[in-house]
C-alpha cells in the first residue's frame, strides 16, 4: 500500500521537541501547500500538543528504494522552513516512520483515543477531523487519504458509541464538572462562585461554563486579578473574604486559594444553608492545604469534594478507560480490514489487466512465430484454442485477485504484491520494485 506516516509524538520525543514542531491551522495549510506537487501525491497533517504526524502517498514515478530517506528529508526540511526559529535544529531521530497498514492502523488508534497521552482523549476525534478537512481544502487530499480519513473517523465514532473509552473525567478539573453534574439534573440555570484565581480553579470554572452554567462570580485576594479573570470569563467580582450572603446566592463553589487556614468554615457554610433551604450546594475544594472545613460535608444538602475525592474519580475513570482498550483494538482491526479490502479492490484492477495483457502478449507472439506452419483454417483454430487456454489458466487467479477468495485483506495485498513482482505488472510496488 502506497502510504507513509512520518511523525513525532509523546512516545518518541520530549514536550520541548513536540512544541517546536507543533503547527497551527495556518501553518498546517502552509506546510500542505509546500508539500503539494513535489514528492507527494497526497498529504494530511495531524498536529496537536502531543503529536505532529504527516500522512502521505506518492505518484508511481516517485517510488524508489530510498523513498523513506527522501520522505524524511522533505518533511524535516518543510518543518524547518516553516518554523526557522524553533525547528531549525530538529533532527530525524525523534521521528517515527510507519508504512502501509501500520500507518493506517496508527491513525485509527489516534482518532479512537487509545494512542493519546490521556487514554480516551475526547478532543482528538475533532482534531483528526479538522486535519483532513484542512487537507481537503488545500487540494492535497486524494482518493487514498480521503478514504483513510473516513475510515479513521468511523472507527473513532464506533469506539465512542460501543465502548466507554471516552467516558468519564480523567483530569481534576473535568472530574469536578462530572461530580457537579451528578448532583444537579442540569447546569444551565446554576451559578458559580470561584474563590481564588489560580490555574486549576480557572480551568474548572471554564469547563463548568462550557457545560452551560448560568453565571459566575470571582473572589480573589487581589481584586485586580479577579477583575482580569472576569473580563476573560464574564460574570462579576465578589468581595474577598467571601461573605455568607455571597455563599448563599450560588449553587457551585470552586475554591483554589493558598491559605494556612480554612477560607470557609463549617459555621460559614451552615449559616449560608439557612438562607437557602432545600437547595443543594456543591463545593469543590482544590486548595492544598484544604480551603473548606471538611466538617461542612455533614451539613444537609452540602456536597463537598476535595482533591482526594476528585483524584479517586479520575483514577476510577482512567482504569475503566484502560479496560476498554482491547475492545477498541478489536474495532480498529475490523475497520482496518475494511480499509485494506477497499485498497485491495483498488489495486486489483490494474494488476489483473496487466496480467492478462502479459499472457496475451506471450500467446500472441508464440502464435505469430509458428502460424506459418499451419494452413489458413488451422491458423484461426490455433488462435481460438490458445486464447481459450489463456482464459482458463487465468480464470482462477483472476477470481482470487479480484475477490480475495478465502484470504484475509492483508493476505490479499501480499498476493497482489507478489503477482506484481513476479510478472512486472500493475506498476511498481511500494518499494519501487517492478519485479
Amino acid at each position: 500500500m502506497n502510504l507513509f506516516l512520518i511523525g513525532i509524538n509523546h512516545r518518541t520525543a520530549s514536550l520541548e521537541t513536540r512544541e517546536r514542531v507543533w503547527l497551527s491551522e495556518e501553518e498546517m495549510r502552509a506546510a500542505l501547500a509546500a508539500l503539494k506537487g513535489g514528492l507527494f501525491a497526497e498529504a494530511a497533517i495531524v498536529s496537536t500538543c502531543n503529536r505532529t504526524e504527516i500522512y502521505v502517498t506518492f505518484d508511481e514515478g516517485a517510488l524508489s528504494p530510498d523513498l523513506e530517506e527522501r520522505t524524511m528529508s522533505t518533511v524535516i526540511g518543510t518543518l524547518r522552513s516553516l518554523k526557522p526559529g524553533a525547528a531549525e535544529d530538529v533532527q530525524p531521530t525523534g521521528f517515527h516512520v510507519l508504512r502501509g497498514c501500520r500507518a493506517a492502523s496508527h491513525l485509527f488508534k489516534v482518532a479512537s483515543g487509545i494512542d493519546s497521552l490521556a487514554v480516551g482523549d475526547v478532543q482528538v476525534l475533532g482534531q483528526v477531523k479538522t486535519a483532513f478537512e484542512i487537507a481537503e481544502q488545500a487540494g492535497v487530499l486524494g482518493t487514498m487519504l480521503q478514504r483513510l480519513g473516513q475510515c479513521a473517523l468511523h472507527a473513532a465514532k464506533r469506539a465512542r458509541a460501543e465502548t466507554s473509552i471516552m467516558a468519564g473525567a480523567v483530569s481534576v478539573s473535568y472530574a469536578a464538572v462530572e461530580l457537579a453534574s451528578n448532583v444537579f439534573a442540569g447546569l444551565a440555570s446554576k451559578s458559580i462562585l470561584l474563590i481564588g484565581a489560580g490555574e486549576t480553579g480557572e480551568l474548572t470554572a471554564r469547563h463548568l461554563l462550557g457545560k452551560g452554567v448560568g453565571s459566575i462570580a470571582v473572589a480573589n485576594r487581589t481584586r485586580a486579578r479577579a477583575e482580569a479573570l472576569v473580563s476573560s470569563l464574564g460574570g462579576s467580582v465578589a468581595e474577598y473574604p467571601v461573605s455568607v450572603q455571597a455563599l448563599s446566592a450560588v449553587d457551585i463553589v470552586v475554591s483554589s486559594v493558598a491559605a494556612e487556614e480554612f477560607v470557609l468554615t463549617k459555621s460559614d457554610v451552615r449559616s449560608a444553608m439557612r438562607n437557602r433551604p432545600h437547595r443543594p450546594l456543591v463545593m469543590i475544594d482544590i486548595g492544598v492545604p484544604r480551603n473548606i472545613d471538611p466538617a461542612a460535608n455533614g451539613i444537609e444538602n452540602v456536597f463537598l469534594y476535595d482533591m482526594d475525592a476528585l483524584k479517586l474519580v479520575v483514577e476510577q475513570n482512567r482504569e475503566r478507560r484502560l479496560s476498554e482498550i482491547p475492545v477498541v483494538n478489536a474495532i480498529v482491526l475490523e475497520e482496518l480490514k475494511a480499509f485494506l479490502t477497499w485498497v485491495g479492490s483498488l489495486q486489483a484492477g490494474p494488476i489483473i489487466a496487466g496480467l492478462r495483457e502479459y499472457f496475451e502478449k506471450v500467446r500472441h507472439d508464440e502464435v505469430m512465430k509458428h502460424r506459418n506452419r499451419f494452413n489458413t483454417g488451422d491458423q484461426e483454430l490455433l488462435d481460438l484454442v490458445t486464447k481459450r487456454i489463456v482464459n482458463k489458466l487465468l480464470h482462477e487467479p483472476t477470481v482470487r485477485l479480484r475477490n480475495g477468495k478465502g484470504l484475509a485483506p492483508g493476505e490479499k495485498l501480499t498476493l497482489l504484491s507478489a503477482v506484481r513482482g513476479l510478472f512486472g505488472v500493475g506498476g511498481p510496488d511500494s518499494n519501487g520494485r517492478r519485479g
